[in-house]
């Protein structure tokens, strides 16, 4: 399989998200539309992980450099929060493109995000790119990447570590874990329709000690697989012919560890997503000093650098229209890290040979 590079873009041709070559895992989605309905659509515990962090970067209070900046950002585009549009697109996907569109004097009036499955890199001989093309249908439009020092295209991408052009999601991480979820789901699922009785052992007992003929014995084996093995046929009754008994038998020590394996595959989902499986719901130590320890962790190893990856981008995206242009999240209006602010106030308040003007600086004031 093709890794999805400079040879794949230079003939303007992507692979179906270039799944980096992880094709061995038997009937696991490969495709990113696929996965997305999978994982994000089908999938209750990927679909919140994605929600808490996106939602989050997306209610995050902005400051900026430029109150016009900061308010095309905080703007709706499509009915979408900007911010938290381009988040879930950055854990999904791994990409996020933003238009920039300005009206007949060239200034920018509004930011609307792109689907990230409908772009593709167009480069340059030497690999660099020089436009996106954005494919809905037969409609191409073609986005320059700089237009006389002004881009058209803001371009937001994870870490891929073989990919000059594309970034990569966490789909990908999460998607052995996301199967096995949604596997162990529709196996309860078909448990419960077939009146959740558990396996046994079949015997043949015609009662003058012979054996079954090894047609019989052929022919009954077809049945079994074919009307009561697999998940959709999971505590499935039998109709048994003369000299057959079943005899039921306890559970296995895989279906005794059904619930376990199950809850397992939820917390390597919600660790692909950075979000700490106790605010998910998942099984741990739910105390609420441990809840609000997770949330906090959740802001800063989640939610903060992503908002701090989008904002720098977008910054740097509209400095040929806003001169010094800079945006970060307020930290002093997030709640959630009040208690950590709390601290470093009291820090530095207490620090006697620290000048006013000093302690101003370390809390972040002017």
């Amino acid at each position: 399989m093709k890794w999805f590079g400079r040879k794949a873009a230079r003939d303007g041709q992507r692979p179906a998200l270039a799944r980096a070559g992880w094709g061995s895992f038997g009937d696991w989605p490969r495709s990113y539309e696929a996965q997305l309905r999978d994982g994000y659509c089908h999938n209750p515990v990927a679909q919140r992980a994605v929600r808490l962090v996106a939602e989050g970067v997306g209610g995050a209070p902005i400051t900026g450099s430029d109150p016009g900046m900061v308010a095309l950002v905080a703007a709706r585009s499509g009915g979408q929060r900007l911010l938290e549009t381009l988040a879930a697109q950055l854990l999904l996907h791994g990409n996020g493109y933003v238009q920039l569109l300005t009206d007949g004097a060239g200034q920018v009036q509004a930011l609307y995000p792109l689907r990230p499955e409908r772009v593709s890199v167009e480069p340059d001989a030497h690999g660099w790119p020089v436009a996106y093309r954005y494919r809905v249908g037969e409609h191409l439009t073609r986005l320059a990447a700089d237009d006389g020092g002004r881009p058209q295209i803001v371009h937001l991408r994870a870490f891929h570590p073989a990919d000059d052009h594309y970034g990569l999601g966490c789909l990908d991480a999460a998607a052995g874990a996301i199967a096995i979820h949604n596997a162990a789901t529709r196996w309860n699922k078909a448990l419960l329709d077939n009146a959740a009785r558990p396996s046994g052992a079949l015997v043949y007992d015609p009662g003058d000690g012979s054996a079954l003929a090894p047609d019989q014995f052929a022919r009954l084996k077809e049945e079994m697989e074919a009307g009561f093995a697999g998940a959709a046929n999971a505590g499935r009754p039998m109709l048994l012919e003369g000299g057959l008994k079943w005899q039921a038998m306890s559970l296995s020590p895989a279906d005794m560890d059904f619930v376990g394996l199950k809850a397992a595959a939820a917390r390597e989902i919600a660790l692909a997503f950075g979000v700490p499986p106790m605010l998910l719901g998942l099984p741990g130590d739910a105390a609420y000093a441990n809840y609000r320890e997770a949330n906090r962790a959740l802001w800063r190893l989640a939610i903060l650098p992503i908002a701090e990856h989008l904002l720098g981008g977008i910054a740097q995206g509209l400095a040929p229209w806003f001169p010094d242009a800079r945006l970060a999240v307020d930290l002093d209006r997030v709640s959630a890290l009040a208690e950590d602010r709390e601290r470093l106030w009291r820090q530095v308040s207490g620090a006697d040979f620290l000048t006013d003007d000093e302690k101003r600086k370390l809390v972040g004031l002017p």
